[in-house]
């Protein structure tokens, strides 16, 4: 028998019980130590070339080997962030990649440090000038913002008195055009203005008293009434018309993403060149070999589109949903104020609508991983629990309601569709885009196919309860058809049939009420406990089958204090204003969505099971696929597993609690096609996770599978009632 060793690691959740691996390794090879102390790094032991297994595994069996090379160690910059890890790990916590605290900015890439800096560097080197971002400027803003600057100097010329400013205008009309490679400082007045401006407080040296002051032509010209006129003259007529255009490049180039340096470098001329004395603005093209002049440098660019700018974030939010929130805003105003539709259609309502939802699951996401990591376990676990499913479950809900309130079936069906498109996606579309995205990169990514076994169990587990149901209403249900013809002409021979569906209701719908409904309430019972189950097992009794160590660690040297985005307060007011937002953009897509159901030639189960379907989850797809290129394929997989779980699991007896209090017409008896469908999935999803090991190509099986079921959702005809 090995001895047993204690691991010496700490995490958020307190000491872990170490795996039959940790032991043997630290039995045998107790020179290794522990991998956290190398760094705040992911580690993984890697086995030398040609040596087969790893050295702390020779001794032992092939099992144990397996178990030696997953093992991994992660370290974070600080306790917050080793919380969010350690969360990320947990079976029902939402996985979210950004981080919750603000990263130490020596430990940042240049490629990253380059975004966030100001325009007012000088390098020694900037390279040609001559970019496709720089030509984009120029035919986007440089042109017509230099001709406006030329205009508004022959007005501040007509007007004589703002002729310094026509002057200056004259020359910013040139910088522009094209102002990559040059720089403007903020000088020093020269000593003569000096003098005429402050005469008043200069002294005779022989009086010590105020020496008087001289009358000059020049100084009246420089000083006094004729300056303040000038600035009043440039504040009403020209800095008005430059500061609206600047303000339009701003927020173009800022919706533009790529074009944010040409927004920062507008917002710079805007609020500091513009509102500087002429004279102390000076514009000058930078050589290679030439020395600054001493002066503050304002602005400095050389290039006017950078392509990493999609890693930019304000205040931990990714630039993309910051720009996405203004149309939250111009969804709600336009869908309750323009009630008949006088504006615009439904059709644009309603897509709107859609499309505010991402954003919004987005500050949802990263609210909720705010409050997780700065939070104990308890806590943590309640917030996942209750706003994990919330942007699904709120439009199912409303579209219910409606549904039930307009007497129409096809809102039911739309549901079931979003049900089964959501479980479809997230077991074969989500894993497969990651692996082929991550398999892109890395040429074979390994997973944790324990942890992965789990959430198969529990999707099996699941996917049964789900449709028993429906399976035993096609066992005992009355096969009813709509319209049969005779297709031999012999009342013995055989009929062609069509709209034919299993009857629950004959006999007064005694085998709904007395068999069918007990058997959806009691599914709907056993399901949350095994989700329970499952968390228990995974997050307290067996918490080494994910074999994943957090530390909190720094690198020698560095000693960094958490300083979070969103503290509990603020994520958790946000959590709640994103979730009164979501549901407001909820009721207008499902006030909106019923022209589209009916006047749309594409099938209702093809909007369900896509549109409806996978919209929501697009930021969870971006953090998956965030996960896979950085290798870690497991959590990748978990989001998908985990969506698909707390959908069978969580949200589909929620709904049918809600018919108990609010009756709707939602039946948990779904078509042939979902049935088949998700069956097909689930067991394709774990042939192909069957070994711990995949490559882009499986992900590509896994995503073309899913295509072909859309391509067989597009052709089939709509459901009957709709």
């Amino acid at each position: 028998d090995v001895p047993k060793v204690l691991d010496s690691r700490g995490d958020s959740d307190g000491p872990r019980r170490g795996s039959l691996c940790d032991r043997h390794c630290a039995a045998i090879n107790p020179l290794q130590g522990d991998l956290g102390d190398l760094g705040c790094h992911l580690h993984r032991p890697r086995v030398p070339a040609g040596t087969g297994t790893p050295p702390c595994c020779q001794q032992h069996s092939e099992e144990v080997c397996e178990s030696c090379v997953l093992r991994t160690t992660l370290t974070a910059e600080n306790a917050v962030e080793a919380n969010k890890l350690s969360n990320n790990y947990k079976f029902g916590f939402k996985k979210w990649k950004s981080h919750v605290t603000a990263r130490p900015w020596e430990d940042r890439s240049e490629i990253v440090k380059e975004l966030y800096s100001d325009l007012n560097v000088i390098r020694g080197s900037g390279g040609s000038t001559l970019t496709c971002g720089n030509v984009l400027y120029l035919l986007l803003f440089g042109w017509w913002l230099s001709l406006l600057y030329v205009l508004v100097a022959a007005v501040m010329f007509l007007t004589v008195m703002g002729a310094p400013y026509g002057r200056l205008c004259w020359d910013l009309a040139g910088y522009f055009l094209w102002p990559f490679g040059k720089v403007i400082q903020k000088v020093e007045v020269p000593k003569s203005h000096q003098v005429c401006e402050g005469g008043v407080g200069e002294s005779s040296a022989l009086l010590g008293g105020p020496a008087p002051r001289r009358w000059s032509p020049r100084c009246w010209l420089g000083t006094g009434y004729w300056h303040h006129a000038s600035t009043a003259v440039w504040l009403c007529l020209g800095y008005p018309v430059l500061l609206l255009a600047h303000g339009l490049v701003c927020v173009t180039a800022w919706l533009l993403i790529v074009l944010i340096p040409a927004a920062k470098l507008s917002a710079r001329a805007a609020s500091r060149v513009l509102l500087l004395p002429p004279r102390r603005v000076l514009i000058r093209r930078l050589r290679m070999t030439e020395v600054p002049l001493e002066g503050e440098v304002i602005l400095c660019c050389y290039r006017a589109a950078n392509p990493y700018y999609y890693k930019y974030a304000v205040d931990g939010i990714n630039v993309f949903a910051v720009n996405l929130l203004p149309l939250v805003l111009v969804t709600l105003v336009l869908g309750y104020v323009d009630s008949p539709n006088h504006l615009t259609g439904s059709a644009v309502k309603f897509s709107l609508a859609l499309l505010s939802i991402m954003p919004l699951s987005y500050y949802i996401g990263m609210a909720i991983a705010s409050i997780s990591a700065q939070s104990n376990f308890a806590v943590g676990a309640v917030v996942n629990a209750t706003f994990g499913s919330i942007t699904e479950l709120t439009f199912y809900i409303t579209a219910l309601i409606k549904g039930s309130r307009e007497g129409n079936r096809c809102y039911a069906e739309v549901v079931k569709s979003a049900l089964t498109g959501t479980l479809v996606g997230c077991v074969l579309f989500v894993p497969g885009l990651c692996m082929v995205i991550g398999g892109i990169r890395h040429q074979e990514q390994r997973f944790n196919s324990r942890s992965a076994g789990v959430s198969s169990a529990l999707l099996f587990l699941s996917v049964g309860g789900v449709f028993a149901p429906t399976l035993f209403s096609k066992v005992y249900g009355k096969l009813v058809c709509g319209e049969c013809h005779n297709v031999t002409q012999n009342p013995l021979g055989h009929y062609l049939c069509h709209s034919c569906h299993f009857d629950m209701m004959d006999n007064n719908g005694t085998l709904y009420y007395s068999h069918v409904q007990p058997l959806v309430y009691t599914v709907s019972i056993l399901l949350p406990a095994a989700y329970l189950i499952g968390l228990f097992f995974t997050l307290k009794t067996h918490t080494h089958i994910y074999d994943i160590h957090i530390s909190d660690c720094h690198m020698p040297g560095h000693h960094h204090s958490a300083v979070v985005h969103w503290s509990r307060w603020r994520a958790l007011l946000i959590l709640l204003l994103s979730t009164l937002c979501m549901s407001a953009c909820a009721d207008l897509a499902t006030e909106h969505i019923s022209p589209i159901l009916t006047n749309s030639t594409i099938s209702q189960y093809f909007i369900g099971v896509t549109v409806l379907a996978m919209v929501p989850e697009l930021p969870e797809i971006v953090n998956g696929i965030q996960f896979a290129l950085q290798n870690n394929l497991s959590l990748s997989i978990e989001i998908g597993n985990c969506i698909a779980v707390q959908v069978c699991m969580l949200q589909i007896p929620i709904l049918v609690l809600f018919t108990i209090f609010y009756p709707t017409n939602f039946t948990l008896v779904f078509s042939d096609l979902h049935v088949y469908a998700s069956m097909f999935s689930v067991v394709l999803m774990n042939y192909i996770f069957m070994d711990g090991k995949c490559d882009y190509f499986q992900g590509t099986v896994l995503v073309m599978v899913y295509f072909i079921l859309l391509a067989v959702y597009f052709f089939a005809p709509s459901p009957s009632g709709c």
